[in-house]
Order: C-alpha cells, then sequence, then structure tokens
C-alpha cells in the first residue's frame, strides 16, 4: 500500500532516502560520519517545510514495514525547502556552500526514489514513481521531473519505458546526469 508518509516513519524511511542519494548525502551534510549523516536527515524528515521533510514523501508499506518511499515537491519551491538545511548545518552565509538546483520552476519533482533491497525486483519503483506521477498532476503540475545518473543505466531504462524522456544533460554536485522530464497528455 502507497500513502504519505508520517514523522514516525523516519527511522524507516531515511536509510531508503540514503540509499537513493549515495554520496550525495556526505556532500549535502559536509560529513563523512554516517552517524551524523542519519541524525540529520532524520531530524529533517520530521519536520515541516523542507526539502526531505516526511509531507514531501510518500511510502509503500506491507505488513507494517516501509519498503519503499518517493520523495518529491514543487521544483520552485526548491530553494525554500533547502534553506532550513543549510542554516541547520550553518551553510546559508556563503554561495559556495549552496548545492546547485537539481531541479526548477515548472516541474514537479521526483527527488528520491528508493527500494529496500530485500524487496526490489517487485515492481514497488514503478508504483511509486506513477504515485508520483498522479501525485504532480493533482497538484496541477503538466511536468515531472527526476535526476539519473548516467551511468545507471537499469534507472534509465526503467524510465523511458514509464514515458519519461531526457530534456538535457545536467552536472550536478560533481556528478553528471540525465534531467528527464515526464509530460502530463
Amino acid at each position: 500500500m502507497i500513502r504519505p508518509a508520517k514523522p514516525e516513519d523516519a527511522t524507516q524511511v531515511v536509510p531508503l532516502l540514503l540509499q537513493a542519494m549515495g554520496e550525495l548525502a556526505a556532500k549535502f551534510t559536509h560529513t563523512d560520519d554516517q552517524e551524523s549523516i542519519n541524525r540529520i536527515f532524520e531530524y529533517f524528515f520530521q519536520e515541516q517545510g523542507n526539502q526531505y521533510s516526511y509531507e514531501n514523501t510518500l511510502v509503500f508499506e506491507e505488513e507494517g514495514k516501509v519498503l519503499g518511499s518517493l520523495t518529491a515537491y514543487d521544483g520552485a519551491k526548491l530553494i525554500e525547502f533547502r534553506k532550513p538545511f543549510l542554516t541547520y548545518l550553518n551553510l546559508s552565509d556563503s554561495d559556495d556552500n549552496h548545492p546547485d538546483a537539481e531541479t526548477q520552476s515548472g516541474e514537479f519533482y521526483l527527488d528520491s526514489i528508493s527500494v529496500n533491497a530485500i524487496a526490489q525486483g517487485k515492481g514497488i519503483g514503478k508504483q511509486l514513481i506513477k504515485a508520483g506521477l498522479a501525485w504532480g498532476e493533482q497538484l496541477g503540475h503538466k511536468n515531472t521531473g527526476l535526476l539519473v545518473e548516467q551511468n545507471n543505466t537499469r534507472a534509465l531504462k526503467l524510465y523511458l519505458q514509464m514515458g519519461f524522456k531526457i530534456q538535457n544533460e545536467k552536472e550536478f554536485m560533481g556528478g553528471s546526469y540525465h534531467h528527464m522530464v515526464f509530460e502530463v497528455k
């Protein structure tokens, strides 16, 4: 079952979020200490009005266990949503500390999609993506975007099959990505 996340889902969702982010989590938090990274993301997941909030997350739950998550939001709100995170890390005073903008105004942005390793290959990711597309459409968005690493051929293939198209290439925090867009018809 797919449902909106709740603050108490933090201990199950944050590992999925960090799995999706990979090395970007350390870059965002400016630390390699996994305990600190977990603590920071758990804090923000439980708070409102930020990029990684439970408010911006759907979960796939089965028998009381969260097996997948999708974090998404209006691309026009990225800077607003990122500000509490940067302020918390005392990074808001320098332009050098601001990560690149991975999304833009005019699209509903699928920030992070992740499925627990024990449940991969069962279509959970596809269900979450479909729920994310419906969520964006329900909010009135005509385009839904995401970034996929250029070397992630498995994810790229899935997104193409689901109707996403590569709009352009994007450098983001030292990596090379395809910026893909799904247009509501």
